[in-house]
């Protein structure tokens, strides 16, 4: 198949940790791969010779429709753009709204403007776009029937992205919003596996909290599998592996993956919790370095429950999680030793 025969797919926020596993499998799956990175992006994970590099400036909105328009394929719009492009943390919380929501606002208009919008457009938007709605202790599954809640600064921008583009019905857009998405390269969770490595597992408040997961591969093929279907425009969709999960079972999985017998679970309560993430984040603001904990991680983390379904997922595109948690967090921790070998 010639390049010109391929279907071909912008992906926006390839550097990032989703991003590398989204280029990597849609040059797998036989797609002219395009990727949007900043000029400062590192392409640790992007060295395959066949992607395309788009370098785009989010920050300049009078140059990003040029900028498109002169790396777009035969001057004319890609089939399928995957927009990941997002902040998780930020030094300041309006870098959410700039970063989660103006960035696709100028995106979208971008797209308009020069004629290059796509078949579909995914976005990756966040489970934290809906907020605690489920929180009245029974640990009902979250689903898109729920009425969003967002209590973080995240979330809120999250879903301002998300409202933006029910705006725009003239841009086939489709809305994911995964729960914790881990595996390799990711550095939070990598956070938790470092600490059960050391023998210690922080837990945080005293009541039952159930956790929900997606491996990094599990959630890109399922954005290619709805790329694919025809019963996805114009829909939202929850992704996780179907199981809830509690502290105490992550960590025995973890654990055990790491070839751990002992590790000593610390529950720390939530006042002291939030007394350090508010001072982490004052520094973090300070300093302009964003901190892993602030204000905003701490409602995540004190969030009960994030049980979820992913019914309509596995309605309309067949959704299935092929690594459920023991098996996500073994290609995790094997990564983890690796890296940590290479390092002696």
């Amino acid at each position: 198949m010639t390049s010109s025969d391929k279907k071909t797919l912008l992906v926006v926020g390839a550097g990032g940790f989703i991003g590398g596993f989204i280029v990597a499998e849609g040059l797998r799956r036989g797609f002219d791969v395009y990727a949007c990175v900043r000029e400062s992006t590192s392409r640790r994970y992007l060295s395959d010779p066949a992607i395309h590099f788009v370098v785009l400036d989010y920050d300049n909105s009078d140059t990003l429709g040029q900028q498109l328009a002169a790396a777009a394929p035969g001057h004319k719009p890609w089939d399928y753009i995957i927009y990941n492009l997002g902040a998780t943390k930020a030094a300041r919380f309006s870098d959410f709204n700039r970063v989660n929501y103006q960035y696709l606002r100028d995106f979208a208009d971008a797209l308009e403007d020069e004629n290059l919008v796509p078949s579909k457009f995914l976005f990756m938007s966040s489970l934290s776009a809906l907020g605690p709605v489920a929180e009245d202790g029974c640990y009902a599954p979250i689903d898109n029937r729920a009425v969003p809640e967002p209590n973080t600064r995240y979330g809120l921008s999250k879903i301002k992205a998300e409202t933006f583009l029910e705006t725009r019905r003239s841009l086939p857009w489709i809305i994911f919003r995964p729960t914790g998405v881990y595996g390799p390269h990711e550095l939070d969770y990598l956070m938790m596996v470092k600490c059960i490595d050391s023998h210690f597992d922080f837990g945080v408040g005293y009541k039952k909290q159930m956790l929900t997961f997606i491996y990094v591969d599990d959630l890109v093929a399922a954005m290619f599998d709805a790329l694919a279907s025809d019963k996805t425009l114009h829909k939202k969709y929850i992704i996780s592996e179907p199981k809830a999960y509690t502290q105490k079972e992550f960590r025995t999985i973890v654990a055990k993956a790491l070839g751990r017998k002992f590790v000593v679970p610390v529950k720390l309560p939530m006042w002291a919790v939030y007394a350090v993430s508010t001072v982490a984040e004052k520094i973090g603001a300070l300093t302009l370095k964003p901190s892993t904990l602030n204000r905003d991680k701490f409602r995540i983390m004190k969030q009960r429950n994030w049980n979820c379904s992913v019914d309509d997922a596995v309605a309309d595109f067949g959704f299935t999680a092929r690594f459920p948690l023991e098996r996500g967090i073994a290609e995790t921790v094997k990564a983890y030793l690796e890296s940590k070998k290479a390092a002696k």
